[in-house]
């Protein structure tokens, strides 16, 4: 109920009101206060201000921005193709062997990196339509299990301590990061590999500590300064890592014909 309703009659004042002259401002309402002077937010926000707007010019940065973006991102995808390429479809290959010989998939990570682990299990064990269905869990969808090895044991042991109660000689570790250096991948990939498993590394920027790991099988690094376009790029490949292993178990189950890397990849 808005304050004004509330002020029935004469009881509601017991005396005069405090002020008795004029209000102190004489200009419009939406001239004063907070709400007209957003300080360096409005670089960001231009419609948030009263001041003058070119709305012309924001559409153009607007639009210079979405496409420098876009470009980044496609020029990014073609570069980690002409790096990785070869690797994808070996890397695939072997994946497709150990699901084959009745392996599951174990993803893992970090953050926003964990979210991605998550949409990695997710895209193998409900594909597409017309995909196989394929085993697979990511190591921090259960809540329960991370805290527990938090609060008990460390941070640093959440992967490994994971992998060494679920993983098998058969199964696949996928860890992802961005920045390449999370001492839990690395860690994670230690014990997998000890166990017999395939380890696929998928990290940004130069590689940083997983570049220099000999637990890892497979390292896709995708080279850029920027943390977006590195996540978006890493989103490509491990669509790309799943379509060409669905390719490979069709091959192998179908005689299908050898399947290139996917043109999400290449152009």
């Amino acid at each position: 109920m808005d304050q004004a309703n509330t002020d029935t009659g004469p009881a509601a004042h017991a005396g005069p009101t405090t002020h008795a002259g004029p209000t102190t401002h004489s200009g419009p309402a939406s001239d004063a206060g907070p709400a007209s002077d957003i300080g360096s937010a409005g670089a960001l926000y231009p419609f948030l201000t009263n001041a003058p707007v070119d709305v012309d010019a924001v559409f153009e940065q607007v639009r210079h921005s979405i496409e420098t973006k876009a470009r980044e991102i496609r020029e990014l995808r073609v570069e980690v193709h002409r790096r990785d390429g070869d690797n994808l479809l070996r890397c695939a290959e072997a994946m497709a062997e150990r699901f084959a010989r009745g392996g599951r998939l174990l993803a893992f990570g970090n953050g926003g990196s964990s979210t991605d682990a998550q949409e990695i299990a997710s895209q193998f064990l409900h594909p597409d339509a017309g995909g196989t269905a394929l085993p697979a869990l990511g190591l921090t969808s259960d809540i329960a299990v991370v805290t527990a090895l938090c609060n008990d044991v460390g941070f640093d042991v959440i992967f490994a301590r994971q992998l060494g109660a679920f993983g098998g000689p058969n199964d696949i570790a996928v860890g992802i990061s961005t920045s390449g250096n999370s001492a839990n991948l690395l860690a994670g990939f230690e014990e997998a590999k000890g166990r017999g498993m395939l380890t696929v590394g998928i990290a940004g920027y130069e590689g940083g500590k997983m570049s220099e790991s000999d637990s890892i099988d497979h390292l896709f690094v995708v080279p850029s300064p920027s943390v977006h376009r590195i996540q978006e790029a890493q989103t490509t490949l491990y669509h790309a890592l799943w379509e060409l292993t669905q390719a490979a178990l069709s091959r192998d189950r179908d005689g299908a014909a050898p399947q290139g890397t996917p043109a999400s990849m290449r152009e």
